[in-house]
C-alpha cells in the first residue's frame, strides 16, 4: 500500500507548496495545468501508478476536478480499482466500498463546487461588461486579420495552408470563414 499525493495548480507561476504540506507521501503526482479537464498529464501518470489498497491524498475537491460529473467519473475509478481517496481539506474519505451516504456526500459537494465556479465566471462577466461600458476594457489584441483571411481564400488558398502561413490555429481560420459565411 502506498500513500500517493496529488497536487495541482493552474498556471507555471503557482506553486503546490501549501498543498499537502506535513503529510507523509511515497509518491507524488503534480499537474500544473487548468482543472476544466482531466486530460492532464500527471494524473494520468497517477491513475496508471495507483494500485488497489493505495490511498490517494488531494488538498481539495476542486484539485482533483473542477466539475461534478469528472469528478465523479475518477472517484468511479478509484473506487472500481480498490482505491481510497481523502480529501484533506473538506476531511472527507471515499473508499472502495458500497457506502450511499459517500456518494451523497460526493454529490453534494461536487454540485456546490460546480455552482461556486459557475459564479466566479458570472462575476468576471459581469465586470468585464461594466468595464467595457465605461470604456476601460476592450478585449485582447486581436491575433488574426479577418481581411487578409478572407483575401487569401478568395485567392484559393487553402485553410492549412493561411493558417501555417499566419501562424495561427485552423479553427481560427474556419471560424472566419463562417462568420463570413453568415453575413454574406
Amino acid at each position: 500500500m502506498q500513500i500517493i499525493g496529488y497536487k495541482r495548480v493552474s498556471s507555471f507561476e503557482q506553486n503546490t507548496d501549501r498543498q499537502l504540506d506535513g503529510i507523509k507521501l511515497d509518491k507524488v503526482f503534480e499537474d500544473k495545468a487548468s482543472g476544466g479537464s482531466t486530460d492532464r498529464p500527471e494524473l494520468t501518470r497517477m491513475l496508471d501508478h495507483a494500485r488497489e489498497g493505495d490511498v490517494i491524498m488531494v488538498h481539495s475537491i476542486d484539485r482533483l476536478a473542477r466539475n461534478l460529473s469528472d469528478l465523479l467519473e475518477l472517484l468511479k475509478g478509484f473506487k472500481k480499482n480498490g482505491i481510497t481517496v481523502k480529501f484533506v481539506k473538506e476531511g472527507l474519505e471515499f473508499t472502495s466500498d458500497e457506502n450511499p451516504f459517500q456518494q451523497l456526500q460526493m454529490q453534494i459537494i461536487g454540485a456546490v463546487s460546480e455552482f461556486e465556479r459557475s459564479m466566479i465566471k458570472a462575476r468576471q462577466r459581469e465586470g468585464i461588461e461594466k468595464a467595457k461600458a465605461d470604456g476601460r476594457y476592450t478585449g485582447g489584441k486581436k491575433s488574426l486579420d479577418r481581411d487578409k483571411v478572407l483575401s487569401l481564400i478568395a485567392k484559393g488558398v487553402g485553410p492549412a495552408k493561411i493558417a501555417r502561413q499566419l501562424n495561427v490555429a485552423r479553427s481560427s481560420v474556419y471560424r472566419i470563414i463562417k462568420e463570413n459565411q453568415k453575413t454574406a
